[in-house]
């Protein structure tokens, strides 16, 4: 027996036939030494489209192969054949080492970009020790929109190779009034040893 509220089935047959709350989970994938990791529209699940009107990723326990590596990623509006939409992006951080003997709260021209196609870092210096990693969520406006620039918001928490403890504040724009409909992840060298990213449409309001 179904269970109707306002014309909608809200249970039908024990299964809930509409989300619950704001946020859904589209797509969760694990990192097992990849070069890439990619969100496609329309493949193997994914959905990045004009379905919500917010995408958000969580990137979490993202461990690099090589030391000092910098989590990174890119967008297309080709369906994933290319990745490179020109951007510009701002960063500023807070870090505070281990022996308590260095903070500081600074905007870093180390690591935005200025109408680029390259790889946006998202969590910098990432160190590759057994217990070292980098946490964070990144979250992607409108990307379906023909009219509008793509704005993303970006913060992570790495565990810095020189033992800091950094919290990461990245912002910008795809320069594009073409739909983004893939994002693709990947470090500045070597492979994404392990770690999760899941992505999730978060629903009007």
């Amino acid at each position: 027996m179904a269970f109707i509220s306002n014309g909608t089935t809200i249970l039908d047959a024990g299964s809930f036939s509409v989300g619950l709350g704001s946020k859904v989970l589209i797509k969760e994938i694990t990192a097992s030494a990849d070069a890439t990791i990619s969100f496609v529209d329309g493949s193997d699940g994914v959905v990045l489209d004009s379905t919500y009107p917010i995408y958000q990723f969580e990137f979490i326990s993202i461990h690099p192969s090589s030391d000092g590596a910098e989590f990174t990623f890119q967008t297309s509006t080709n369906g994933g054949s290319s990745y490179g939409i020109t951007l510009t992006s701002t960063f500023f951080r807070a870090i505070h080492d281990e022996a308590n003997t260095t903070t500081s709260l600074i905007y870093s021209t180390s690591f935005h970009l200025a109408q680029s196609t390259s790889f946006q870092t998202l969590s910098p210096n990432i160190g590759s020790g057994s217990d070292e990693n980098a946490s964070g969520t990144l979250s992607l406006f409108n990307p379906s929109s023909t009219t509008f620039v793509k704005h993303w918001i970006c913060r992570s928490s790495p565990y810095d190779l020189n033992n800091y403890a950094v919290d990461a504040n990245f912002a910008g724009y795809f320069n594009t009034t073409s739909a983004i409909n893939a994002v693709q992840f990947k470090m500045s060298s070597g492979n994404i040893d392990s770690g999760t990213i899941k992505l999730y449409g978060i629903k009007d309001s």
